[in-house]
């Protein structure tokens, strides 16, 4: 298949594009600690390292670490971390001009194992380096580094591309996807935790998924209808569903 209209986008450009069109404060060097809640289990802020935050809503966008703060406030959010590697190349002429994948990725998404999973994904990028994954696999927030998973991260990129077993390999680097058991994102208010709300779970779709999620968390704050229905993207299911 043959989708025109994939695009690229950087993670770290579009958060400091985001974070500099929406003139919010932001403050770095602090953990969360603790969520306090007053009268009738609302949230009241944050507690940090370095003192209190209030504040009538709290928005749990931790990514692999959102089950972490979910529990800090007195919650249960079951977010796994999904460890991933990418292998980098040397520089390239352009050649590889669209991110290929093979339809076997698609299942190793949906898939619930904790082994090692690989599926060969290839991109180009405008600077020359052609990025190669991918690989999942749940061992906690280990960021070892794992030769098996590197090569056979190798081994399908050279499969989709022969050429690329003449090319340098400059470097690797890890990540952790933040995943939740039925593959879905929570997204919205916690009926547990009035004030708290939850946008964390996208696995790996974060960063395409983070402008949608947020204009659903900004009708949710604010007390419109959200575009979409958040039902199934309840915090609270997994709670019900071991009830």
């Amino acid at each position: 298949m043959h989708y025109p209209q994939d695009t690229q986008v950087m993670p770290a450009l579009a958060a400091a594009h985001l974070l500099r069109a929406s003139n919010a404060r932001l403050v770095t060097g602090r953990e969360v600690t603790a969520v306090p809640r007053g009268p009738g289990g609302a949230v009241r802020g944050v507690r940090t390292d370095r003192g209190d935050i209030h504040a009538l809503a709290v928005v749990n966008a931790a990514g692999t670490w959102g089950g972490e703060i979910a529990v800090r406030a007195g919650v249960s959010l079951p977010v796994l971390p999904r460890r991933g590697f990418v292998l980098v190349t040397e520089p390239l002429p352009p050649r590889i001009r669209h991110k290929v994948y093979a339809a076997d990725y698609v299942g190793d998404v949906a898939s619930d194992s904790a082994a090692l999973q690989t599926s060969p994904v290839v991109e180009g990028t405008p600077a020359g380096p052609v990025l190669i994954g991918a690989s999942r696999e749940r061992v906690g927030f280990d960021r070892s580094l794992s030769l098996p998973a590197l090569r056979a991260l190798a081994a399908g990129a050279t499969d989709l591309f022969p050429f690329l077993a003449e090319v340098r390999a400059l470097r690797t680097y890890v990540g952790f996807r933040p995943y939740l058991p039925d593959h879905l994102p929570a997204i919205g208010p916690d009926p547990r935790a009035p004030g708290l709300l939850h946008a964390c779970g996208h696995e790996g779709a974060g960063i395409g998924l983070a402008t949608g999620t947020g204009r659903l968390i900004a009708q949710a704050l604010t007390g419109q209808v959200p575009d979409l229905d958040l039902g199934a993207f309840r915090p609270d299911r997994f709670t019900e569903e071991a009830e």
